[in-house]
């Protein structure tokens, strides 16, 4: 049987010995306590503390990830899918990727009202990066391991692209994200002009009318793309850093992950500093796993990606529910994101 919840307050005892009833070995739930965590945009999570009547293979504490209760967050999750996405990766592609990845115990998806419900193993003590600080250069290093090992594994895979939840991409689609792009650009011009650098929103209203051709893409190699690749989805304290929140995962162009990463998450500066090495280190990662990219096309598609960033600042800032640190990190990323773009030359490609 396959069960969802509505939101945190369906995480009762009953739910979860539903769920977990394949690893619970006969014992139940009897108690559970729910303490908010993390700062997702589009879901809720929670750290579980659980009670069972009897020993059972499951810690005391685990993750869960189910809709968030705030409307405009739930309008966004159903636009674009991405709880039936989340759902779909942890349930068909997460037990056979060589990335490190929290243990998912339960995950299902519920298209008639678009609900889900993911549950995840804690790693706490385990602390995610910083988005607002950036990263270190040697976790970031760390995480484009974990960046080549993901691509390679989907490398020009046509069994990924053949799954509908992961290869949406669409001449249709194309032409609808293009005109909310557009639609969107005038508010968040609003909210986050007095934010942002001098050059940053000519640099964006620049790029607009070239949205349908970025859009549209290049003859790049595809593979299963994180899409949303930065310093608060990542666990550090570990061995290896692990990668969290597929909500947008897809089929798509490599270089778009690894250009967001390394703009989003380190300062400009340091970014400035190590952006070369750090290429060259995922590149030699992911051509030694068995893709096949020459340096030129990962460097060109490195440089033509700096504009992935700004469209997922626009559109996430505005369908999502707001908040102070939400604007905060908003706004620093759309500074990196374009310093970004401006520093390689991005606009020239398109």
């Amino acid at each position: 049987m396959t069960a969802t919840v509505r939101g945190g307050q369906d995480l009762t005892p009953d739910f979860l010995t539903l769920a977990l009833a394949g690893l619970l070995g006969g014992a139940a739930v009897t108690a559970v306590r729910a303490t908010p965590v993390g700062t997702g945009q589009v879901s809720d999570s929670y750290r579980l503390s659980l009670t069972y009547d009897a020993p059972a293979e499951l810690p005391p504490t685990i993750i869960a990830k189910v809709p968030a209760a705030d409307p405009a967050s739930r309008n966004a999750a159903r636009a674009f899918r991405t709880y039936e996405i989340e759902a779909s990766f942890y349930g068909q592609l997460a037990p056979g990727l060589p990335v490190a990845l929290a243990r998912c115990y339960y995950a299902a998806y519920d298209a008639g009202p678009d609900e889900y419900v993911v549950l995840l193993e804690d790693l706490a003590p385990a602390l995610p990066g910083d988005q607002l600080a950036g990263l270190q250069a040697a976790d970031a290093a760390a995480a484009v391991g974990e960046l080549a090992a993901l691509h390679a594994a989907g490398w020009n895979s046509a069994e990924l692209a053949a799954l509908g939840w992961l290869n949406r991409s669409s001449a249709d689609g194309t032409a609808l994200m293009a005109a909310v792009i557009a639609d969107l650009y005038p508010r968040f011009r609003e909210r986050y002009a007095g934010r942002l650098e001098p050059g940053t929103l000519a640099l964006i209203e620049d790029f607009l009318p070239k949205v349908p051709a970025y859009l549209a893409g290049r003859d790049e190699p595809r593979t299963i793309v994180h899409g949303d690749f930065r310093a608060d989805n990542l666990l550090f304290g570990g061995a290896r850093p692990v990668v969290l929140d597929w909500q947008t995962a897809s089929f798509g162009a490599a270089t778009a992950d690894l250009a967001y990463f390394l703009a989003s998450s380190l300062s400009v500066a340091a970014r400035r500093r190590y952006e070369e090495i750090l290429v060259r280190r995922y590149h030699a990662a992911l051509t030694g796993r068995g893709a096949d990219l020459s340096w030129r096309d990962c460097w060109t598609g490195y440089r033509r990606h700096a504009f992935s960033g700004i469209i997922m600042d626009i559109i996430a800032a505005m369908m999502v529910r707001q908040t102070d640190r939400g604007d905060s990190m908003f706004a620093a990323m759309t500074r990196r994101h374009a310093r970004h773009a401006l520093d390689l030359d991005a606009l020239a490609l398109i």
